[in-house]
């Protein structure tokens, strides 16, 4: 599947204008944060959504609607009356094993970054690179939940690619749309990192863009690198390219 830097240069762009079109976002996560015009509510709908693009998409978009229907017209105004409080602690699954404790917990922890930051961008601006910006987006989650940290809030610094994380920030920050979003405005889209997977990182190392076996945060920016050679200004475009690349429209 190798193939020349001019012809896989080519075939990126080709697959890139595939799926960078209006009629793909209905069929992906991305169309929760697409929902609402607001900001904050932007915000948190692109994390929450990004957060249970796992598994096959028809699951993740039904688990999306249950989630969205209980946040309601706005998920910050869910967020930030505590709103969230009726959740069960030992409540069902959402999504695989993202459960009512999750989402519960990820409201205290966005209201906990919107009461010291006032928003999310606001919050990532204050590193100096994606990966630090995900630990204290970590960090100060963990605050508004008592110190406690969840699996579902990646660790870079435990050596994760933070895949869910990178997703949501690609949809926030890369201003080419009109699958993204972009909505913030202080941060580049040449800072993004690949949001990577299996399928990501198998589909790289086929056409020679990754070597290193492990899909971790080495291997995130040793592909964001090699991507950037075609796009420096915006590397992670091609995410969209990569995700298209021999996979059928079921999968995340």
């Amino acid at each position: 599947m190798r193939q020349t830097i001019p012809e896989l240069k080519n075939k990126l762009e080709e697959l890139y204008l595939e799926y960078n079109r209006p009629d793909f976002i209905p069929k992906d996560p991305v169309k929760f944060p697409h929902r609402y015009k607001k900001k904050s509510d932007r915000e948190i709908a692109a994390f929450i959504a990004a957060t249970i693009a796992w598994g096959r998409r028809d699951l993740i978009l039904r688990s999306g609607e249950r989630i969205f229907e209980t946040l309601g017209p706005s998920p910050y105004s869910y967020v930030m009356e505590e709103k969230f409080l009726s959740l069960d602690d030992r409540g069902k699954s959402l999504h695989r094993t993202f459960f009512e404790d999750d989402l519960k917990y990820f409201c205290r922890g966005l209201r906990a970054c919107y009461t010291k930051y006032d928003s999310l961008e606001a919050l990532f601006t204050q590193s100096d690179n994606i990966f630090d910006g995900i630990s204290l987006f970590r960090r100060t989650m963990a605050e508004g939940n008592g110190g406690l940290y969840s699996k579902h809030v990646a660790n870079p610094d435990s050596g994760s690619a933070c895949k869910r994380l990178n997703l949501a920030l690609r949809w926030l920050i890369r201003r080419e749309g009109p699958v993204d979003l972009g909505l913030w405005k202080s941060i580049s889209p040449a800072s993004l990192i690949i949001p990577l997977d299996v399928h990501v990182g198998r589909i790289s190392r086929k056409l020679g863009l990754l070597q290193r076996k492990a899909n971790d945060r080495k291997s995130a920016l040793f592909l964001t690198d090699s991507l950037r050679a075609f796009c420096p200004e915006d590397p992670c475009k091609y995410d969209l390219a990569l995700f298209g690349y021999g996979v059928g429209e079921e999968k995340y």
